[in-house]
């Protein structure tokens, strides 16, 4: 299961989220900005402990999809300007591959 994350833009973002999973005990596979991929469905209570949980730290747990293409476009700048060493590629015209 796939869970995404709003304002989750730096590592320490990461270890907050990573410590609030194994505070929940919720077993996951990776964390990487905005999104967790869990290794199994949440269920309800344990959704509604994560939330609290990650608001309390200044984070939300996202349920609208069109919210969660914003935030994933978002980490992708975010990674892209201050963790990638390279450049991206530009087409002729100017836009992005």
């Amino acid at each position: 299961m796939k869970i995404f994350i709003q304002y989750m833009v730096s590592l320490r973002c990461k270890l907050m989220v990573k410590s609030e999973l194994e505070k929940l005990n919720i077993k996951y596979k990776s964390v990487e900005l905005g999104e967790v991929l869990l290794t199994k469905d949440l269920s309800e209570a344990k959704r509604e402990k994560l939330k609290k949980g990650l608001h309390k730290s200044g984070l939300e747990l996202m349920d609208d999809k069109r919210a969660m293409l914003i935030e994933k476009i978002t980490n992708v700048i975010v990674e892209m300007v201050h963790y990638s060493d390279e450049l991206p590629l530009f087409c002729a015209m100017g836009h992005p591959l």
